[in-house]
């Protein structure tokens, strides 16, 4: 079955004669092409009883690998059960419009910054108007830089936990339907990124390129600010959850989640690559994609993100100062129970034990003795 892994192995020394690769994403291409493999050396596992040997290469941990983010995606989750509250919870997602995208590709780690920033200031802002709340919430961001097809199409997703302290320190819940209107999530958050966009500018701290080089005058910077403020950005709100727990694991399926999965990838040829997409304007009815391989690297590429950034974030009553005061009383306040993490204190292999529903390190020899590690590092 044809995964990433394949496709970079085949497609990425092509990609390497026409395109010029970051830093990141040289370390991105190299880890996934050699993730599990004698490259990336491992452990020698011997059985005392029937003498049965087994090598299991190491994983690249590399938060862009397709291989990598399944036991790194269960084991975060499980941490999270702590912090939940049976409360209502609705995903809420930020858009930019797509005549900022190239902007927001030439400055990442600046603009990404600054998506997260402009979202925080907007939910936390308009949830203490008592208009809409009048108290603190809580909630986690997330990152998205992809649509179906790859193309570049960033966007902030967060979970929000619509309830929470007043001035009093008294629970406040919401309704049914999210406590603040799209259209008015939509124009604060599209008012705050473009402040701080144009204080940017101001300060030089902005670089342009090739179809962006334009912006480098103030005139033709300043017709962009009007055009993306004369626009309506796309954000929505959705409830989707049926139970405190049900939070994490819907959480789960955007926090690790990178830009294509394995799954969705059909074929390949010498040339081409072709994938599976959902048309989410013709009722997510799926098709299929079909590019050239290298395309399909550059576009992949383009999603890999800077050094050391911190993709999921948490605020307000979740950000890690006010775990212990305020949403230890949010829970008191909810009579919400305080659910233990299943994982905490096992290993990866008796986490992945778990999760498979069988002891992987049970030998498939003699299946009576356990499997132990008699070396490490680099393995034939």
């Amino acid at each position: 079955m044809t995964n990433v892994q394949d496709l970079f192995r085949t497609f990425y020394p092509k990609y390497q004669r026409t395109y010029k690769s970051s830093k990141e994403q040289f370390k991105a291409a190299r880890d996934i092409r050699d993730c599990k493999t004698a490259t990336m050396g491992g452990h020698s596992y011997k059985c005392d009883t029937c003498h049965h040997t087994q090598i299991s290469y190491n994983s690249c941990r590399n938060r862009h690998c397709t291989m990598c983010q399944g036991v790194n995606k269960e084991i975060w989750v499980d941490q999270r059960r702590k912090d939940v509250l049976v409360a209502p919870y609705f995903h809420v997602v930020f858009t930019m419009p797509e005549q900022l995208h190239m902007v927001i590709y030439h400055n990442q780690k600046l603009l990404y910054n600054l998506m997260y920033k402009a979202v925080a200031e907007t939910l936390m802002e308009l949830s203490q108007d008592k208009k809409y709340l009048g108290a603190q919430i809580g909630f986690l961001s997330v990152l998205h830089t992809w649509g179906q097809n790859l193309h570049y199409h960033p966007h902030i997703h967060t979970v929000v936990l619509a309830g929470g302290l007043n001035s009093h320190n008294q629970w406040c819940s919401s309704s049914e339907k999210f406590f603040i209107p799209v259209k008015v999530l939509s124009k604060k958050f599209r008012g705050k990124f473009l402040y701080y966009l144009k204080q940017y500018y101001a300060q030089n701290s902005l670089n342009f390129y090739n179809e962006t080089k334009q912006f480098e005058e103030p005139e033709i910077f300043q017709k962009l600010l009007d055009e993306c403020y004369n626009l309506n950005w796309y954000s929505y709100t959705k409830r989707t959850f049926s139970g405190p727990l049900a939070v994490m694991k819907y959480l789960g399926r955007y926090t690790h989640r990178i830009a294509i999965s394995n799954h969705r990838i059909i074929s390949k040829t010498k040339e081409t690559v072709t994938f599976q997409v959902k048309d989410y304007k013709n009722n997510n009815q799926k098709k299929t994609v079909t590019l050239k391989g290298v395309e399909f690297v550059r576009r992949f590429l383009m999603h890999v993100l800077p050094r050391k950034f911190v993709k999921v974030r948490h605020y307000g009553l979740l950000a890690n100062r006010n775990k212990k005061t305020k949403l230890a009383l949010c829970r008191k306040l909810t009579k919400s129970p305080l659910y233990k993490p299943k994982f905490e204190g096992l290993s990866t292999l008796e986490v992945v034990s778990v999760l498979l529903k069988r002891d992987v390190t049970l030998c498939p020899g003699c299946k009576k003795d356990h499997l132990k590690a008699v070396t490490t590092g680099h393995v034939p």
